[in-house]
């Protein structure tokens, strides 16, 4: 199934003016953190003069399909063996009739599939980012990527923070010396829409103080413990953007706490669309327990709205600017101590002011146009060219 814009064949690109030929490749085509990485580097890299494709496993969503040339190998998630030959055949044809430079691969099974699957197609040269968090790995996928960074089948592996870098530290030395450290850029997620106007936008209650996540509905979100926050707080709402498997129970705990009415779906947005999303909010919950950069709050915060997210080591990493927090962190599976914190908010113009003032420096510490530049050159040295003046 083909999404999208369709794709132009001929040869490589030369070094006299224009970037080689970049295939991304990651599982699943939906709207997540990952996906918005992906279309932000292919965007970028194409505005330098690079051609740029995007291969998904399988559609979850489509909510992928603005991303320009697009294709999917197959229409759902392969789940006997037929399927998965029949996903592997379609990926490794779709690879090679592209003819890429360069293969970037995302997410674990993008990484473990994608990469071999380059191998097969005859494309050898492969960047593999991690952006999936240990806790969300299978064991036998952690011995598979461990083995292909060692015996060379990915040529450099990004990572994200310097958190996500240290999960690699007892990894064999032919592993660790492809590590390459590029930082999540971001773009700004700020809206003209005032706060009724973007209540009004996404059917949000008006006059109450609303609680809000943008994230995919998923157990390592732990969206159920922002749900659990409502009984003691009888005024306030919840708002959540997004979609994934963990909707029906999120929406059980909600009847079972007495609070359904008082939690708001608005379903899987476009990056586009989150802006307007965050522009109804009056503070970002973010509960995750595992995350490698925790782009959904960096982005809140960025935006203006005050975060109160987990005390992961990785969100302290990034939700700072110049030693001052952007974002109250806390045990969020703690409920009274997670309603503490978000009362501390509403309650506290000054620390909100803060939050607000910290979060507007994000987007000077992870500068999208430096993410992208340094995909740049190491596509240039994975590749072997060099960089017109």
């Amino acid at each position: 199934m083909s999404v999208g814009v369709g794709r132009v064949e001929g040869t490589f690109r030369d070094d006299a003016g224009r970037g080689p030929r970049v295939m991304m490749i990651q599982t699943q085509a939906e709207n997540a953190g990952a996906q918005e990485i992906s279309r932000l580097v292919g965007a970028g890299l194409e505005a330098r003069g690079h051609r740029v494709d995007h291969l998904f496993f399988y559609s979850r969503t489509g909510g992928a399909a603005d991303l320009g040339n697009v294709d999917v190998c197959v229409e759902g998630r392969p789940r006997d063996p037929i399927a998965l030959v029949r996903f592997a055949l379609a990926a490794r044809a779709k690879i090679a009739a592209a003819r890429p430079d360069v293969v970037l691969t995302f997410q674990h099974y993008g990484n473990v599939l994608g990469a071999p699957l380059a191998h097969l197609a005859g494309v050898h040269r492969v960047i593999a980012n991690q952006v999936s968090a240990a806790d969300v790995v299978a064991p036998m996928l952690r011995v598979a990527d461990r083995l292909f960074g060692r015996l060379g089948l990915y040529d450099r592996i990004t990572v994200n923070s310097e958190d996500t870098r240290r999960l690699y530290d007892h990894h064999p030395a032919g592993y660790r010396a492809r590590i390459v450290s590029i930082p999540h850029g971001f773009e700004l997620k700020r809206s003209p829409l005032g706060r009724a106007e973007a209540r009004a936008r996404w059917g949000l209650p008006q006059e109450v103080e609303l609680l809000g996540c943008a994230a995919r509905l998923h157990p390592t979100k732990r969206l159920d413990l922002a749900v659990r926050l409502l009984p003691s707080m009888p005024s306030r709402h919840l708002a959540l953007a997004g979609q994934g498997p963990d909707r029906e129970h999120l929406e059980a705990t909600a009847r079972d706490l007495g609070v359904a009415e008082r939690v708001h779906f608005v379903g899987e947005l476009q990056p586009t669309a989150i802006g307007e999303f965050l522009a109804a909010l009056d503070v970002f919950v973010f509960p995750t327990i595992a995350e490698t950069f925790g782009l959904a709050a960096v982005e809140a915060a960025s935006a203006g709205i005050p975060v109160v997210a987990t005390n992961l080591p990785v969100l302290e990493e990034v939700l700072e600017v110049e030693g001052r927090p952007a974002a109250i962190l806390v045990d969020t599976a703690d409920t009274p101590a997670f309603a503490a914190a978000v009362e501390r908010i509403f309650a506290d113009a000054t620390l909100a002011a803060e939050l607000r003032a910290a979060g507007a420096g994000l987007a000077r510490r992870f500068s999208l146009d430096t993410m992208v530049d340094a995909y740049a050159r190491l596509i240039d040295e994975v590749t072997g060219r060099r960089r017109a003046a």
